[in-house]
């Protein structure tokens, strides 16, 4: 598991720029996430974004008056976040660390704590298990934890969008899809170490924590199988296909179009909604 995680630390620290700008271009994900974050996080409150890479959720929380503060797994990331916030005149704190172990490092009681990308890259479910233990040791009772996964589609996702040959695909990308097509989830070699999620799995993996279910959702939406022709569209027309998608991203009929989802929930609730 070590040489996994060594492994993802260095693919972030070689790119920091990509995820900043993948978000940039991926408009749908960050709208639709940031519509959910804006429900239950304001102003003065304060944030843990666990697994943050290069800012854009922390420096978006900072810009409307959240205390905030940034772990990475890479050092790169971190470096990076801190260079944006300078740029942009806002406050964040940052610093490097696995968040297996934030509760070793960190003393402090956050408002909430964001866990967008670790849950990626953790191959073993008791090293998924151990993240949210450690960043729920960093949330006030009543806090909220709001925590991604890649979908176990979204590499077919990926495939189709991209118009990629299937017969073209390495044996690592084979075995990926057989799994899938066996209705099963991934963890392995993808664009780094990784691990993709069913969605079904979901929310039972977090009923062992004692959480309040308060939403999953896709957060592409619908969007994420066409995104290129929609944003192509004229900048209204974009803000509707949004628009549309943050009214279907909990249906479960429709969750498989997205590429990655969130598990929002609250600490210190014992029964699920």
């Amino acid at each position: 598991m070590e040489n996994d995680v060594e492994t993802v630390k260095k693919f972030y620290d070689s790119c920091p720029e990509v995820e900043w700008e993948r978000l940039q271009n991926h408009t749908a994900e960050f709208e639709i996430t940031r519509s959910y974050l804006d429900r239950y996080i304001k102003s003065g409150d304060t944030v843990l974004d666990m697994g943050g890479g290069p800012g854009r959720y922390s420096l978006y929380l900072a810009s409307k008056g959240c205390d905030v503060t940034l772990v990475d797994l890479s050092q790169s990331n971190v470096d990076f976040a801190l260079k944006k916030a300078e740029e942009k005149g806002i406050r964040i704190t940052a610093r490097q660390g696995d968040a297996r172990y934030i509760d070793k490092n960190i003393a402090e009681k956050f408002d909430h704590v964001l866990l967008m990308g670790p849950l990626y890259h953790l191959l073993e479910k008791n090293d998924r298990k151990t993240a949210v233990s450690a960043c729920l040791n960093c949330l006030r009772d009543g806090g909220i934890l709001y925590a991604s996964f890649i979908s176990s589609f979204a590499g077919v996702i990926y495939y189709m969008k991209e118009g990629i040959d299937i017969m073209t695909i390495d044996p690592t990308e084979r075995k990926y899809m057989r799994q899938v097509a066996r209705d099963e989830d991934f963890s392995g070699l993808a664009f780094t170490m990784a691990y993709f999620a069913r969605m079904q799995d979901i929310q039972p993996f977090f009923e062992q924590f004692g959480l309040k279910k308060l939403h999953l959702f896709g957060q592409e939406g619908i969007i994420s199988p066409c995104e290129d022709k929609i944003n192509a569209q004229s900048e209204q027309a974009v803000k509707e296909w949004i628009d549309i998608s943050k009214l279907l991203c909990e249906n479960e009929n429709y969750m498989s179009y997205s590429e990655h989802f969130m598990y929002i929930g609250m600490k210190g609730a014992t029964k699920n909604v």
